[in-house]
């Protein structure tokens, strides 16, 4: 049963549940592609301040980040892309909570291939639409209601709560690792990314690469006097099918229940050749591997490397020429905290006293930023949102306006449990 306190902020969720809708309508109406995070932070900046938070907002110093081992080379730097910390004190007495959400969107794509305004947040059939409705401003508006609707009530935390606004999910996860750096600690965290509702103390890693493989060029009328990219590119595809029917076969973990969801080891792109009439002779394979905690993040690595090497050694020409494997752009450890930490117990136990059925406990297929909080951190992390990785990076990406209004309320009796309030 909700306290009197928590029912209190319940009661005034109901009260401005408009409003509740419009924020997050707001924070979809302005574009923040990865790269492109200004005007979102300075808008969230200004909101949080006005609620009376203490608000630290900073931009990446990007030499200084290079030199943290959870660094991953990027391309872009962070000039006019802070992150934020928003703190709001507690009066003393109770856990410290950490609220960390991105705000970085991918590329909306061809806009026609949208039924909605991919920045207009409208309401249909029950859903706001929009790009990054799923993922992951809804999460970010869950955590920001929560804690305007509790001091709308009147009341304040007894420990410490920081909304984390971080940018460069999408790519690298720097925003995430940078606050780690900047020294934020919480008891618990709660990081509010897609999972549909579940409870979530584990997520995925996520692995590219790129594989150049190197034939033999030729005229196109002599093209028989050649060795086909093509053709050897298609026999390494089979090795990295291959290899995912291994991993499948024999990878496992207890919060990944289906391994061929979870552990998905790709080719996404194939690109040979350069001219309609050139012979093919360079193929440029790129790809992805998942992985679950608990694996050796460098050994799998080193098991795509021999997979491909074993596939070159029974080719004739790549056995002498064999393919160069690069791991390039996005690389995310798996991460998990233990099923009954107290800030996974204490999410399960207010989503089942208001929702009256137990959550799904699972691991999130998909890499997050909990692997920093949780790895160099010392801030337990769980996943807890309401936006579905089903639909994220879709086209009319959307989510359920009772799974928002849900999460809203769900965020705000785990953060009266878990804080305490008075």
């Amino acid at each position: 049963m909700a306290t009197t306190e928590q029912q209190k902020i319940l009661d005034k969720i109901d009260e401005k549940r408009d409003h509740v809708i419009e924020f997050l309508q707001k924070i979809i109406s302005i574009p923040s592609v990865t790269g492109d995070e200004g005007p979102i932070q300075d808008f969230l900046g200004d909101y949080l301040g006005n609620l009376g938070l203490d608000v630290d907002k900073w931009e990446t110093d990007w030499e200084e980040l290079k030199k943290h081992p959870g660094y991953r080379p990027v391309e872009v730097g962070y000039e006019g892309r802070p992150n934020i910390v928003a703190t709001l004190k507690g009066t003393g007495g109770g856990r410290s909570l950490l609220l960390n959400g991105h705000v970085d969107v991918i590329p909306i794509g061809m806009k026609e291939g949208w039924s909605q305004e991919p920045w207009g947040g409208k309401i249909e059939d029950g859903r706001i639409y929009g790009r990054g409705a799923a993922d992951m401003k809804s999460g970010v508006a869950s955590h920001i209601m929560a804690v305007e609707c509790m001091l709308a009530a009147g009341l304040k935390p007894k420990g410490d709560i920081m909304v984390n606004l971080v940018i460069d999910e999408e790519l690298s996860g720097h925003g995430t690792l940078d606050t780690v750096i900047r020294g934020y600690r919480a008891d618990g965290g709660i990081s509010g990314e897609t999972s549909g509702l579940a409870v979530q103390p584990a997520c995925i890693g996520r692995i590219w690469f790129e594989i150049m493989i190197r034939g033999k060029a030729a005229g196109i009328q002599t093209r028989y006097e050649g060795v086909s990219g093509i053709e050897l590119g298609t026999k390494i595809c089979k090795a990295v099918q291959d290899l995912e029917d291994t991993r499948v076969a024999t990878v496992s973990h207890p919060l990944y229940p289906n391994a061929l969801d979870s552990l998905p080891c790709i080719i996404g792109s194939f690109s040979a050749g350069n001219y309609p009439s050139a012979f093919p002779d360079t193929c440029l394979l790129k790809g992805s591997i998942g992985t679950v905690p608990g694996e050796d993040h460098q050994g799998v690595k080193d098991s795509l490397v021999a997979q491909i090497a074993r596939a070159a050694a029974e080719d004739p020409w790549m056995k002498d020429h064999p393919p160069e494997v690069r791991f390039v752009g996005f690389d995310a450890e798996a991460s998990h905290i233990p099923e009954d930490h107290p800030i996974v117990t204490t999410l399960i136990k207010n989503f089942k006293e208001f929702m009256g059925r137990d959550p799904e406990i699972s691991g999130r297929q998909g890499a997050a930023d909990t692997r920093f909080l949780n790895s160099y951190g010392d801030t337990p992390t769980v996943i807890f949102g309401p936006g579905s990785s089903a639909v994220m990076h879709s086209n009319d990406e959307y989510v359920p306006v009772d799974d928002y209004i849900d999460a809203v309320k769900i965020m705000a009796l785990t953060i009266g449990d878990w804080c305490g309030l008075e």
